[in-house]
C-alpha cells in the first residue's frame, strides 16, 4: 500500500499559519491581530485577494469542463486555436503564419490596412475550409461579409459584427445607427444559421472597455450586456435562442495577472450560462472565447519585456479556457511587425502548448481555492455591474448616457494613481528603464478607430515623460549625492537613479570624496562638472541629521534649482523627498518644470 502524501509531515492548520504569520508581521514591526487582514489586497473591482485559501473558501461544486455552468470549460478535452492577427494586405504573411503554426487568422480592416476588396488578395491561397477567419470590418462588416461569402462555401470563422463595440470605439451610438448595425448583424446572422454551420456572424468584442482603462469585472459586465442585446436583436427577428446562442463569439483580453485572466475567462462562461439558463435555452455548448493578449499592457519602451508579458497572458489564457488565443507582436505598439516578431509571437503559442504541455490538461486551475474563490467573486462583481447597466436602458443606452465611460474613466484613475505611486509597476519603463536602450524602428501600423472610449496604455504617462527627455538637445540630468560609504548611500541612490531615469533622466553621482564622501564642498564640485541643475541627496538617516543641510547649502551655492532628498523627514535647504510609494510621476513633473524654469 502507498503511503498518504502527508506521510511523515506534521499537520497543518489554519490557526498554525495564523499564528506564524502574526509572529513574522509583528517581528516587521506591523502591529495586528488580523494577519489575513494585513497581508490582504484588493481589486480594483473591490474584490478582497487574500493571502491563504482552503476548502472553507470554495464556492461550491463547479461541474466537470464542457458541462454547464462551464466554469471548468467550455469543450470536455483541452487545448487551443492559434488566431494571428493581420492588418494589412500582405498575404505572403498571412501563408508564412499558416504554414507555421497558426490555426486560424484574424483580419481587421480599416481604410489605410485592409480593405474588404482586398479579401481575395489577402486570403489567396488559404484553404479556407480548414483554416477559419475572422473578420473585424467594423463599418464595413456587410462589405467584407459579402466578399468573404464570394470566395467560398465551406469558410469557418466569425465575420465580426459588433455595432456595440463600434460604437464604443467611435462614439457614435446614436438609435439610427446602432439600430441599423443591428439590422445588418441580424441579417448576417440568419444568413450563416440557415447554410453556413462554420461560420458565425458576432463578436462581442470586450476589448474597447479593457482598453479604455476598465477593471476585470467592467470588461465581463459590458461584453455580458452587449451578448444580451444581441440575443434580442436576433431573436426579435426570428431566430430561436438556440440558433441566435449559436452566433455569438466573445473576445477579451488577456493580461500578464494569470490569476486575473484565469479568472475572468472562467467567469464569463460562468455568467453566460446563467443568461443561457434564463432565456431558456435547450442546447448551448458554452460561450466561446477569444482571447487577445492586452493591448493595454504593452510598452513602447523596452518592447522586448512585451515578450515576458504576453508568454504569461497566454498561458493564462489557455489555462482559463479560452477557445482561441491571439498573442499580439512585442513591437505592436511601435508600428507593423516584422517577419521575427510574428514569429515569435506564434511560437509563443506554440511552445505553451507542445512544449509546456499547458494544452494537456483541462482546467487546470480547477480545484485551486484561490481560483474558485476569486472567479466566483469576480462574477459576482461583474453581474452587479451587468445589472446596472440592464437597468439604465442596456448597452446602447448605457453608452449614449456616458454611464459606461464615466464608470471606466474613474476605474482608469485609480490604476493610473497606482502606476504613477508605482504601486503597479512595470518592468523596462516606471522600473529598471534602459536609457541607452536602441528601439527596432517600424513602419507605422494603420489608424485604427477612434472618437468614442479612449485606448489607454499603462505605460503611457511614463513613456510621454522618456519621449520629452529624448526630445531634449542633450538628456536632462539629476545629480545623486551621495553622501558617506557605500553601504550608507547605496540602496537610497540605487532607488533615486531607478526613479529618474523613469522620466529619461540621466542620474550622475558625485561618488566617494573625502574618505567618507560626506563633503559638501567636493560634492559642489562633482555636482558643477556634472552639468546638471537639479540634486537629490542619498544617505542614511544617521547621515542625513548631519549632513543632509550642509550638503544641500552647498549645492544651493554651486547653482542648484531644486534639491530632492531619498528618504523622509524634513531637513533645510532640502526641496522635496522621494520615497517607497511617493507619486514618481508628480516627481518627474515636478523635476522637468524646474529644469524649464531655470533655463
Amino acid at each position: 500500500m502507498d503511503p498518504p502524501l502527508a506521510a511523515g509531515f506534521p499537520p497543518v492548520t489554519r490557526e498554525g499559519w495564523r499564528a506564524a504569520a502574526l509572529a513574522v508581521l509583528r517581528k516587521s514591526g506591523v502591529q495586528t491581530d488580523d494577519p489575513e487582514h494585513a497581508l490582504a489586497s484588493t481589486t480594483h473591482d473591490g474584490v478582497t485577494v487574500l493571502p491563504l485559501y482552503d476548502a472553507s473558501d470554495a464556492p461550491g461544486e463547479q461541474g466537470v469542463p464542457g458541462a454547464s455552468p462551464y466554469t471548468r470549460g467550455g469543450r470536455p478535452l483541452p487545448g487551443w486555436d492559434i488566431r494571428q492577427r493581420h492588418g494589412t494586405a500582405d498575404s505572403e504573411a498571412v501563408l508564412a503564419d499558416l504554414e507555421n503554426g497558426v490555426d486560424s487568422v484574424w483580419l481587421t480592416l480599416t481604410p489605410g490596412g485592409i480593405r474588404p476588396g482586398d479579401l481575395p488578395r489577402v486570403l489567396n491561397g488559404v484553404y479556407l475550409d480548414l483554416a477559419p477567419v475572422v473578420l473585424d470590418a467594423g463599418a464595413d462588416t456587410l462589405e467584407a461579409a459579402e466578399a468573404l461569402f464570394a470566395l467560398a462555401d465551406g469558410v469557418s470563422g466569425n465575420l465580426g459584427a459588433d455595432p456595440l463595440g463600434l460604437a464604443a470605439r467611435t462614439g457614435d451610438a446614436s438609435e439610427p445607427t446602432v439600430a441599423e448595425g443591428l439590422r445588418v448583424a441580424a441579417g448576417l446572422a440568419a444568413r450563416c444559421a440557415a447554410g453556413r454551420p462554420g461560420l458565425r456572424a458576432i463578436t462581442v468584442d470586450a476589448l474597447p472597455y479593457h482598453e479604455a482603462g476598465g477593471s476585470d469585472a467592467e470588461e465581463l459586465a459590458c461584453a455580458l450586456a452587449t451578448g444580451v442585446a444581441y440575443l434580442r436583436a436576433l431573436t426579435e427577428t426570428g431566430l430561436s435562442v438556440d440558433d441566435a446562442l449559436g452566433q455569438l463569439d466573445f473576445r477579451y483580453a488577456a493580461t500578464a495577472d494569470q490569476f486575473a485572466t484565469i479568472a475572468k475567462l472562467r467567469a464569463a462562461r460562468l455568467m453566460w450560462d446563467r443568461v443561457a439558463g434564463a432565456v431558456r435555452a435547450t442546447t448551448t455548448s458554452g460561450q466561446r472565447q477569444h482571447a487577445v493578449t492586452s493591448p493595454a499592457m504593452m510598452t513602447a519602451r523596452d518592447p522586448w519585456v512585451n515578450m515576458l508579458r504576453t508568454t504569461l497572458a497566454c498561458f493564462a489564457a489557455g489555462v482559463g479556457g479560452a477557445d482561441a488565443v491571439t498573442v499580439l507582436p512585442f513591437d505592436t505598439c511601435l508600428g507593423l511587425p516584422d517577419d521575427f516578431s510574428r514569429r515569435i509571437a506564434r511560437n509563443t503559442q506554440s511552445l505553451l502548448q507542445q512544449e509546456a504541455h499547458a494544452a494537456r490538461v483541462a482546467d487546470p486551475a480547477g480545484g485551486s481555492w484561490y481560483a474558485e474563490r476569486l472567479t466566483a467573486d469576480l462574477a459576482r462583481a461583474a453581474w452587479a455591474w451587468f445589472q446596472e447597466i440592464e437597468r439604465a436602458g442596456g448597452m446602447a443606452a448605457a453608452l449614449r448616457s456616458g454611464l459606461v465611460a464615466d464608470r471606466l474613466a474613474g476605474t482608469w484613475e485609480r490604476r493610473r494613481s497606482d502606476i504613477a505611486h508605482r504601486r503597479d509597476p512595470i518592468t523596462g519603463v516606471s522600473e529598471f528603464p534602459d536609457l541607452a536602450e536602441r528601439r527596432p524602428v517600424r513602419p507605422p501600423a494603420p489608424e485604427v478607430r477612434a472618437g468614442g472610449l479612449p485606448r489607454i496604455r499603462y505605460a503611457q504617462d511614463f513613456e510621454a515623460l522618456r519621449d520629452r527627455a529624448d526630445a531634449l538637445p542633450e538628456r536632462p540630468a539629476v545629480f545623486l549625492a551621495t553622501i558617506g560609504p557605500p553601504a550608507a548611500h547605496t540602496a537610497r541612490a540605487t532607488f533615486a537613479a531607478n526613479l529618474f531615469q523613469a522620466g529619461g533622466f540621466a542620474t550622475p553621482a558625485s561618488g566617494p570624496v573625502i574618505g567618507t564622501g560626506t563633503g559638501p564642498r567636493e560634492i559642489a564640485a562633482a555636482f558643477v562638472g556634472s552639468g546638471a541643475r537639479v540634486a537629490c541627496l542619498c544617505a542614511s538617516d544617521k547621515l542625513y541629521d548631519e549632513h543632509a543641510a550642509p550638503v544641500a547649502a552647498a549645492l544651493r551655492a554651486a547653482g542648484a534649482q531644486y534639491v530632492w532628498l531619498a528618504g523622509k523627514g524634513e531637513y533645510e535647504g532640502v526641496d522635496g523627498t522621494i520615497y517607497t510609494g511617493c507619486d514618481a510621476l508628480g516627481v518627474l513633473r515636478a523635476t522637468f518644470d524646474h529644469l524649464e524654469v531655470s533655463r
